[in-house]
């Protein structure tokens, strides 16, 4: 295919943990959003795994619907902002278990518990839940681009604010581009403006192979 611009929404996607039961029991238990799922499990058990800003964010809202959630971190420090830090550790519901690793999520037709991996005691034990969440990060659609456009360390195109990348003619938007923010309204408004800025290249492009013309 050719063209004169190109915009890249390629999007990113939930980084997975890669263990037993989780790809069979996506959708029976395995969920990577409360606030799609949340309703499912009210006055039920779940557990987050996760430390960072999404892992405590959701695991706020999804209170509101469980009767106990616990939090399962692999470090014995979160990464998350300070308030949702105080605002987890207040919450009655929540539960905080440390050093700790999900290494199978068990269940026939839908998720019946966990195997959990102490990391400082190496101690391995069998947990009843009815569901798990899992929020450790995203991972950006960028293998296709590699070695063709900038990139930070975890693979997220650098752009500018008017969406371009370090080829002309390419822009990138939404999750796919380093931004400090990752969210539906922000990918929009990237989108716009990669629309408004193609159409002005390929404008001055015409007028530039106009001007050679003649």
């Amino acid at each position: 295919y050719k063209a004169k611009a190109i915009i890249i929404a390629t999007g990113a996607v939930e980084r997975k943990l890669n263990v037993p039961g989780e790809k069979e029991l996506k959708g029976r238990g395995v969920s990577y959003c409360a606030v799609c799922d949340a309703p499912f499990f009210k006055d039920k058990e779940v557990i987050v795994v996760g430390g960072g800003n999404s892992a405590l964010d959701e695991s706020l809202y999804l209170s509101k619907f469980v009767k106990k959630l616990y939090i399962v971190h692999r470090r014995d420090k979160l990464r998350a902002d300070k308030v949702l830090q105080e605002r987890a550790f207040a919450n009655p519901k929540i539960e905080f278990i440390w050093n700790t690793e999900v290494k199978e999520i068990k269940g026939k037709d839908k998720v019946e518990g966990v195997v959990l991996y102490n990391k400082k005691t190496g101690e391995e034990k069998e947990m009843k839940v009815d569901g798990i969440f899992i929020y450790i990060g995203m991972v950006p659609n960028t293998k296709m681009f590699k070695g063709q456009l900038e990139m930070d360390e975890r693979g997220y195109i650098i752009t500018n604010e008017r969406m371009e990348t370090n080829i002309p003619g390419v822009y990138a938007v939404g999750d796919v581009r380093k931004s400090p923010v990752k969210q539906a309204i922000t990918a929009a408004s990237d989108g716009a403006i990669a629309a408004l800025m193609a159409e002005k290249y390929i404008e001055e492009l015409k007028e530039k192979e106009k001007k050679e013309k003649s």
